[in-house]
């Protein structure tokens, strides 16, 4: 939180900051509101950073430039740090908390990626998602731990379509922010488009070859019936009972 420093002659009474010249509470109280919206006001306005490196650095296909990324790595420093001063608050919504936390994880995979740079794969890096990368509220958080520990018990599997490892199977790294107010039509929008994509994902009604993904995290989506279901619901596809196959995974960097 950002600190304010009150003009002098300000004296302490008690929990409450007096001027001795004002002695009416009446003062001081749109301040005081004014105070505590501070922590509220930033956290509606956090990711506009995000937003304009996205626009710079990303295409609409989710290919990203990492080279033109390495000349504003300040700037996503810069994001970051205030994302950490700004953890989600208790009583924030849950669509909030998840736009904060994808934001985070696709940000920091985007730091992982360039402080390591140049590479072909993620996977040339140590541990990429368990080692500790984020400091927030006291606590230190992995990808991993983001990932599972977070995001994963959110009860929104639609999540796995949102965040993006820096690979060529992952699903595209929107070059959008994820905002609270539009959580529901992004999420509907990156998992149409991945399922639709067919080389992600190849879908007729009596065969399906698809992402790794639904393998690695298929309890996400349920019993075997409520994932035909989901696929269903965001491709597009009438399923007749169809086989099941699983695509090879592209590490390859996303750029």
């Amino acid at each position: 939180m950002t600190f304010i420093s009150l003009p002098l002659p300000f004296i302490t009474k008690g929990a409450a900051v007096v001027n001795p010249k004002i002695t009416s509470m009446k003062f001081f109280s749109p301040f005081l509101i004014f105070l505590f919206c501070l922590p509220v006001v930033a956290q509606k306005n956090i990711h506009h950073r995000w937003e304009n490196q996205l626009q710079k650095h990303v295409s609409e296909t989710g290919l990203v430039n990492y080279n033109s990324w390495q000349e504003d790595q300040e700037e996503l420093a810069s994001y970051l740090e205030t994302l950490a001063q700004f953890p989600p608050l208790a009583t924030a919504s849950k669509n909030h908390k998840l736009a904060y936390w994808i934001n985070a994880y696709n940000a920091l995979t985007v730091q992982l990626i360039l402080e390591n740079y140049p590479l072909k794969s993620i996977k040339e890096i140590k541990s990429p998602w368990d080692t500790p990368c984020f400091t927030t509220g006291g606590k230190e958080y992995s990808l991993g731990e983001i990932e599972h520990e977070i995001l994963r018990k959110m009860d929104e599997p639609r999540i796995h379509f949102a965040i993006n490892c820096a690979s060529a199977s992952c699903p595209k790294l929107l070059n959008r922010a994820f905002q609270e107010k539009q959580l529901e039509q992004q999420l509907v929008e990156v998992t149409q488009s991945f399922l639709k994509d067919s080389t992600k994902n190849k879908i007729s009604s009596d065969r399906l070859e698809l992402s790794k993904i639904f393998l690695w995290f298929g309890k996400d989506f349920g019993s075997k019936t409520e994932r035909l279901s989901f696929i269903e619901q965001y491709s597009g596809v009438s399923l007749d009972r169809p086989k099941i196959d699983y695509l090879s995974y592209d590490w390859n960097l996303n750029e």
